[in-house]
């Protein structure tokens, strides 16, 4: 076995990420007894607030298929506990794709596999990628009030530059990562472009069930399934 994975997939590390997703685990089970509970104490139905823990169960297992397949994706590289550890926090698979090719890059590592990988390069790709994903909690802790009423102020005049701004954000988004797979392009490799091609059209034909046909249900999974076909094309042409 490569030694990078070797320390990856060690037990430090699996002890490490264990801890993290327990933690997360524990938090997430003592918000749901504590809204349980008040819930019950303002009157609702204890019914209503079962089916809604049931639905909200059910609608939460499919799009988490998509976080599986990128703990997979990560692991012959990364090993394991790292990405199942950044997955199951804050972190989304293109974020740690992208933080961690750019990490491999900056360091001249051309292509991230474990056999280009040193153990050097390896602690520098995971310092990037749990390092820049802390601000987004950082900031809301200490300036989310604050920003939340700029907002309302600036949106309650006219609610129209907030949907330009926002707008602008996500078509900037996207465009770099159409951007990243043109020039993927110029080096022979056209899997990227092609992945990119068919998750959006994929996307575009959910979509079209959800708003035309009135398939609400479609609405949580729509992002998963345009995650899971666009991986499969990759694995089929790849």
């Amino acid at each position: 076995m490569n030694s990078v994975l070797e320390i990856a997939n060690s037990k430090p590390m699996y002890l490490l990420a264990i801890g993290v997703v327990l933690f997360i685990l524990i938090q997430s089970m003592v918000f749901l007894v504590k809204s349980y509970r008040r819930g019950i104490k303002i009157g609702m139905d204890r019914k209503i607030l079962n089916k809604t823990i049931i639905s909200s169960s059910i609608f939460t297992f499919v799009p988490s298929i998509g976080i599986f397949l990128g703990v997979i994706a990560l692991s012959g590289s990364l090993g394991i506990p790292v990405p199942w550890m950044r997955l199951s926090v804050i972190g989304a698979l293109h974020y740690e794709v992208m933080a961690a090719d750019v990490a491999a890059k900056s360091i001249g590592i051309s292509e991230l596999s474990a056999n280009s990988i040193t153990n050097e390069a390896f602690v520098t790709i995971i310092f990037i990628m749990t390092i820049g994903i802390i601000w987004g909690a950082v900031f809301c802790l200490f300036g989310l009030k604050k920003y939340n009423k700029g907002i309302k102020k600036s949106t309650s005049k006219d609610n129209r530059w907030g949907q330009i701004l926002f707008n602008a954000m996500f078509i900037g988004m996207v465009s770099a990562f159409i951007g990243q797979g043109a020039a993927s392009m110029r080096r022979g490799n056209y899997v990227d472009i092609i992945v990119i091609l068919i998750s959006g059209i994929t996307m575009a034909v959910l979509t079209y069930f959800i708003e035309k046909k009135n398939q609400k249900w479609l609405d949580s999974f729509a992002l998963s399934f345009s995650m899971i076909i666009a991986m499969l094309v990759a694995v089929i042409i790849g």
